[in-house]
């Protein structure tokens, strides 16, 4: 027997009762017209896998099914959108996946074969840890379309030179294109946040660093960051950056801001070449 007729989302929301928690970073995107949009982001998504993190009452899951992907797998650690989530699960049984687990903790490429892309609006409390994950193994996606605050986001695609550079654009800039696809006011969300929200759009590189290049990254923008209005030679001296910066041939009294995507990359080079011989 088919299940009955799928209710709107406030429909349901309404039935199960679900608000937002501020401590889950929760703010619930309800506009079918925007979450189409944002699932659009990925393309054609007949032939991919897409990993949603954060579903919440699932507006989202919704516009990705409806976008005809060949699987979502919905990683939600809120046991309160559950049933949400196993109401829509019972319309699309071959697609949709609960994963009802902290995304925290979890290998995401590992919950589905490739190819697959990573669409989802992010709880702002981890967002940024999240996406250092995912960066981390950049090559098992085929391209990621997340929501941020507008703050995060400007950090994730800022150029050289400019206030919102620092660690978290070079690491993602290093491993893949990235660029803002869609602003989005606080109106928009239930409970409105104070803050404006964007989706950056995130395509991997096709060749992507070493496990041991990107923890050499990581090490190098964390000390360049760490005290950036410090010029790198005593920024990045608990690191033997005097060395670094004689080999790599940048001037010491710079700043990290100063500094490109393939400088911070001859920079990390070097330093893995220090640490194995």
């Amino acid at each position: 027997m088919a299940p009955p007729a799928l209710p709107s989302l406030r429909e349901s929301i309404r039935t199960h009762g679900l608000d937002a928690l501020k401590t889950l970073g929760q703010h619930f995107l309800l506009d079918p017209t925007l979450c189409m949009r944002i699932a659009a982001l990925g393309g054609n998504l007949t032939d991919y896998h897409v990993v949603e993190v954060g579903p919440g009452p699932g507006g989202l899951t919704r516009a990705l099914l409806q976008s005809g992907a060949k699987s979502v797998q919905a990683v939600e650690i809120d046991r309160r959108a559950w049933p949400l989530l196993e109401e829509l699960q019972a319309h699309y049984p071959d697609q949709l996946h609960i994963i009802r687990e902290d995304a925290l903790k979890l290998d995401a490429a590992q919950l589905t074969p490739a190819p697959r892309q990573i669409i989802a609006n992010l709880p702002y409390n981890v967002a940024t840890p999240l996406l250092v994950g995912w960066l981390r193994q950049a090559g098992q996606w085929s391209r990621m379309a997340l929501m941020f605050q507008k703050e995060v986001a400007e950090r994730v695609c800022a150029a050289p030179g400019t206030s919102a550079y620092g660690r978290l654009a070079v690491l993602s800039q290093w491993c893949a294109d990235c660029s803002i696809a869609l602003t989005l006011p606080p109106g928009a969300f239930s409970p409105p946040p104070k803050v404006h929200s964007a989706v950056a759009l995130i395509i991997p590189h096709a060749e992507q660093p070493s496990q041991a290049l990107f923890k050499a990254m990581e090490q190098v923008t964390a000390a360049a960051f760490g005290q950036r209005r410090k010029m790198l030679r005593a920024a990045l001296k608990p690191i033997k950056g005097n060395i670094l910066l004689e080999e790599t041939g940048i001037d010491p009294t710079r700043r990290a801001e100063t500094l490109s995507i393939a400088e911070f990359d001859s920079l990390a080079r070097c330093h893995l070449n220090q640490k194995s011989s």
